[in-house]
């Protein structure tokens, strides 16, 4: 396989980001975005504030409005940033605007980039393998763009953690399930303080095995950039695919 050179760039240098980017974001936005198009979801423009997501809807009436702020449901929106209950949401055929504090801030800040990607753990395999293949057609890079921001409790986000997945996945390491179930562990151990207060409706439990669930979903996510009325979006649609030669997983990882 032709080899394909693999970049890093953080929250803060999204506009470094170019090639091919994979910008993700773990907890939670595009494993919300991920059960919306597995539910059924057209399309989903990704903005980086409530105003331009009001606006949007402006434009378009019938769109749903997903995200958050500081985890919490946006007064106005129709839904939170729960994949638990984006799972569950009737959103087959609709587009949905959605904002959220990191994903969707990272995927239109980085505006140099040839193509745009948005994953999660829950589509990592199929990302990769999209990926890869837009890398190796054009031989452009590939940048990972990890949008959480580590702080001294955690210098390794799950953020991080997916795009070592992602990297190992694009190389073609052998030990890639192994370094996923490693990562999964440690998140395991302490990654969901929100969680731990019990069952709530903007932190349900039954998230953290959605947002765990690696490669649920064998379908990528790729953005264009739009722009309207002074507007920077990105719209993402859903790329379905045929993933060869998966690599095996622990079935123990899995919440279904």
């Amino acid at each position: 396989m032709k080899h394909i050179h693999i970049l890093r760039a953080g929250f803060l240098r999204a506009g470094e980001a170019h090639g091919v980017t994979i910008v993700i974001d773990v907890i939670r936005a595009f494993t919300v975005a991920a059960y919306a198009f597995a539910g059924g979801a057209s399309r989903i423009w990704l903005v980086r504030t409530t105003d331009e997501a009001f606006a949007l809807r402006g434009r378009e009436p019938e769109a749903l409005l997903a995200g958050e702020i500081g985890g919490r449901l946006i007064p106005g929106f129709d839904f939170n940033n729960s994949p638990a209950l984006m799972a569950k949401a009737p959103v087959a055929g609709r587009l949905l605007i959605q904002r959220t504090g990191a994903g969707t801030q990272g995927a239109v800040n980085a505006a140099h980039s040839r193509y745009l990607l948005i994953c999660s753990l829950v589509n990592a395999t199929a990302t990769a393998h999209y990926a890869s293949m837009l890398a190796a057609e054009t031989g452009e890079p590939i940048t990972l763009l990890p949008t959480g921001r580590p702080d001294e409790t955690f210098p390794e986000t799950e953020d991080d953690f997916c795009a070592d997945y992602l990297e190992a996945l694009i190389t073609g390491r052998e030990d890639a399930p192994q370094l996923l179930a490693d990562r999964i562990a440690r998140l395991r151990q302490g990654r969901f303080p929100q969680w731990e207060q019990g069952n709530e409706q903007d932190f349900p439990f039954e998230d953290i095995e959605k947002v765990l669930n690696a490669d649920r979903f064998h379908f990528a996510m790729a953005g264009t950039r739009q722009e309207w009325h002074g507007i920077t979006y990105v719209e993402a649609k859903r790329v379905d695919l045929v993933i060869p030669h998966k690599p095996a997983r622990d079935s123990s990882l899995r919440s279904e």
